[in-house]
């Protein structure tokens, strides 16, 4: 009893897991990329292609080959990064969402796994 438990709490605890993805990633052909899911007024954090620091920018338009945005909400310092520069394009509000839901299962999950060793 359990093992079939842990078992169904382990692939419970998988499906949040893997369910929790909120980040879009770009190939390097530019002509291939989406970038209609990014929403202007939003902010997102850009991993860039060369390595450098992550950019966090509220997300203003796309101008040709570039994105344009802020620095933040606060901070008016316009920020143009390259297309051909990007990795992924990760939503900040939907990431703390998911880590939220994940929390919540997890919290599901071990209540499930206590109860059922203590009935036993």
């Amino acid at each position: 009893m359990k093992a079939s438990v842990l078992l169904k709490s382990s692939l419970l605890t998988g499906l949040f897991v893997i369910s929790s993805c909120a980040t879009t990633k770009y190939s390097e052909n530019i002509s291939t990329n989406n970038y209609s899911n990014l929403e202007a007024g939003k902010i997102y954090v850009v991993t860039p292609r060369d390595g450098s620091k992550k950019q966090t920018i509220l997300f203003r338009n796309i101008s040709g080959d570039n994105i344009i945005g802020t620095a933040g909400k606060k901070d008016s310092t316009e920020v143009v990064i390259p297309k051909s520069n990007i990795a992924s394009v990760k939503d900040r509000s939907q990431g703390r969402v998911v880590a939220g839901a994940a929390v919540i299962g997890a919290a599901g999950v071990a209540a499930i796994v206590i109860s059922s060793l203590r009935a036993d």
